[in-house]
Parts: C-alpha cells; sequence; structure tokens
C-alpha cells in the first residue's frame, strides 16, 4: 500500500519560483497577442507589396500564354489565395481570439483558462504565418510563370482568332 507523506518545507528558492512562473502565466496571453498583431501587421504588408508587385510586374494577360502554363497560373493563383485567406484568418484568431461564446458553467479558472488560450494563440499564429509564406512563394511562382512560361501561337492570345477573323 502506497502511504502519502507531506515532502519538505519549501525554501525561499521554491517560493520566488513559483512567484515567477505565476507572474508569466499572467502576462503570457497579452504577450502571445501583441506578438500575434505584430506579425499580421508584417505579413500583411509584405503581402501588399508582394501583389502590388505583380500586379505592375506581371503579364497583364494570362491569355497569351500557352493553354496549359495559363491553367498552371490559375491554379497557383487560387491556391494563394486559399493559403492567403487561411492564413489572414488563423492570424486574426491568435490576434482577438476564438469567434465564439463558451458558457460560463465550462469556463476554466483564469491562470489555466489564459494558458490554454495563449497556447491555442500560438498554434493560430505558427499556423497563420506558415500560411501567409506559403500564399507568398504560390504568388512568387505564378508570377515567375507569367514572366518566363511559353506564349501562345505566334505570340497572339489563345482566343485571338476569334476577334481578327471575320466570319466565313
Amino acid at each position: 500500500m502506497i502511504r502519502l507523506r507531506p515532502g519538505p518545507p519549501a525554501t525561499v528558492a521554491d517560493l520566488h519560483r513559483a512567484q515567477q512562473v505565476a507572474g508569466l502565466l499572467r502576462g503570457e496571453l497579452e504577450r502571445v497577442r501583441a506578438a500575434a498583431v505584430a506579425w499580421r501587421n508584417g505579413l500583411g504588408g509584405l503581402l501588399v507589396a508582394l501583389v502590388g508587385f505583380s500586379l505592375i510586374r506581371g503579364r497583364t494577360d494570362v491569355s497569351t500564354l500557352a493553354p496549359r502554363w495559363g491553367a498552371l497560373v490559375g491554379v497557383l493563383l487560387l491556391a494563394a489565395l486559399a493559403a492567403g485567406v487561411g492564413g489572414a484568418l488563423a492570424l486574426l484568431r491568435a490576434a482577438h481570439g476564438r469567434l465564439a461564446v463558451t458558457p460560463v458553467a465550462a469556463l476554466p479558472p483564469a491562470p489555466l483558462g489564459d494558458h490554454l488560450e495563449a497556447m491555442a494563440a500560438v498554434r493560430s499564429l505558427r499556423t497563420g504565418v506558415r500560411l501567409v509564406l506559403l500564399c507568398t512563394a504560390l504568388l512568387v511562382v505564378a508570377v515567375g510563370v507569367t514572366w518566363y512560361a511559353p506564349s501562345g501561337k505566334q505570340g497572339t492570345p489563345v482566343n485571338a482568332w476569334c476577334c481578327t477573323r471575320g466570319p466565313s
């Protein structure tokens, strides 16, 4: 049979360590949220700059690309849009919390609840950063494809024959 007995009394160092941990837990959620806001703003600026660059420097008409290359650019842009939206939502979740109401009976005690929310915010922050960086990479690849992919037949848009030829 196992007998439980009290352990040794806490030392001054133990008490100081407990105070440090309690202090770190009290400010943990605020620090994570501040970091999430900073990442959200920084990555948002990066995406705005990248989209502006791609709009200025890319081909103006994707239909001038060979058909398969144009389709590839479309898929890349769609994937970039999905990653960007997912990343933005994850960063907003990290910065501002979950969009849900928790019943009062289900709320954990304050230090534990804040710690659990801080951990969830960090996971959302990491996910958001990864998705925004994936979005950035996909946009760069899409712009690169528009720059270097072969153009359609004789350098004209793929469907230009309908506009240049009259009825037979």
